[in-house]
């Protein structure tokens, strides 16, 4: 099975309106994903594999419950969220969400979500790399949504 991934502000290949990029205020956008039955927590990377110096983390979140199943916009740029979530570092240097600023051309966005079948035993602050380390034979299922931004 693979998570459907969706968000009511674009569409799958669609361009990720301002709002949630540099050239706006630069927050989340809102996600939900397909229930996981089993999921004990779940967890969001979302990254760019066109940047110039190779793949580049845009958000790292992790330990989100299983009843979890969606995100409002604008998740606070914290350590750790009202639903007990943690935020790592993204490749920009700070903890939570920075939305897409290519600096040139057209860039794809993927937010992957990851169902587990455990928490992750690390604290907030970890980078992608830590965090894909830590689920390594823990993911049961996974998906993505793919937005495109031009700047």
């Amino acid at each position: 099975m693979v998570i459907k991934v969706t968000s009511n502000v674009f569409n799958e290949g669609e361009h990720i309106p301002d709002r949630y990029a540099c050239r706006g205020v630069n927050i989340s956008p809102p996600l939900e994903w397909d229930d996981v039955d089993s999921a004990v927590k779940y967890a969001i990377i979302c990254e760019d594999p066109d940047a110039p110096s190779g793949t580049w983390t845009h958000w790292v979140i992790f330990n989100l419950p299983s009843e979890t199943t969606s995100l409002p916009e604008w998740i606070m740029e914290r350590e750790e969220i009202d639903n007990g979530s943690k935020q790592g570092f993204n490749d920009f240097g700070t903890i939570g969400y920075r939305g897409p600023c290519p600096p040139g051309g057209t860039h794809r966005y993927y937010f992957n979500v990851y169902a587990l079948d455990k928490g992750i035993e690390l604290p907030a602050k970890i980078s992608k790399s830590d965090l894909l380390k830590a689920m390594e034979g823990h993911i049961i299922d996974e998906g993505q949504l793919m937005g495109r931004y031009t700047r």
